[in-house]
């Protein structure tokens, strides 16, 4: 690296919602940082389905309180402690979680970063396509490079 790449760019941005590709997507994101010396952020958004008029078929009650932030943090401190556990040189990771649509947010906070990653399928994708939404999307607009992991046999 040269001097002239300053801190803020040696940000790796990873997209994480708890799907193996994004937990894929993660392990592979904190093996380029440790050869690169990056830092890693981990990010992922949630949305109140009720303002958008539909709900995602949560029997009433079912999470007595919790908000849909602090249940998608939680996705999100469990898949980093998973993934940490797994990988060979773990590196600290940065959690974030957003209000947004994930392609929104993960573009926004890519934002000078010198790296976003994402699985190639996250959670809500038809079996049989090779890239989802999110990932397409995030790799036609993004303000950096974009390294698209592919979800790998379990």
């Amino acid at each position: 690296m040269t001097d002239s790449i300053t801190e803020t760019a040696r940000r790796i941005i990873v997209g994480v919602d708890g799907s193996s590709g994004s937990k894929h997507a993660l392990a592979w994101a904190m093996a380029q940082a440790h050869l690169t010396g990056a830092t890693v952020e981990a990010v992922t958004s949630w949305q109140d389905p009720i303002s958008y008029g539909y709900s995602y078929g949560f029997p009433q009650g079912a999470y007595d309180g919790e908000s849909f932030s602090s249940i998608m943090t939680k996705v999100l401190h469990d898949t980093i402690s998973e993934v940490v556990a797994e990988v060979p040189a773990p590196v600290p990771v940065t959690p974030r979680t957003l209000e947004g649509h994930p392609a929104q947010v993960l573009l926004q906070a890519a934002e000078g970063a010198q790296l976003l990653v994402v699985g190639s399928r996250g959670h809500s994708t038809f079996a049989g396509i090779l890239l989802g939404s999110v990932s397409q999307h995030c790799v036609q607009h993004a303000p950096c490079p974009v390294v698209v992991v592919p979800d790998r046999a379990p």
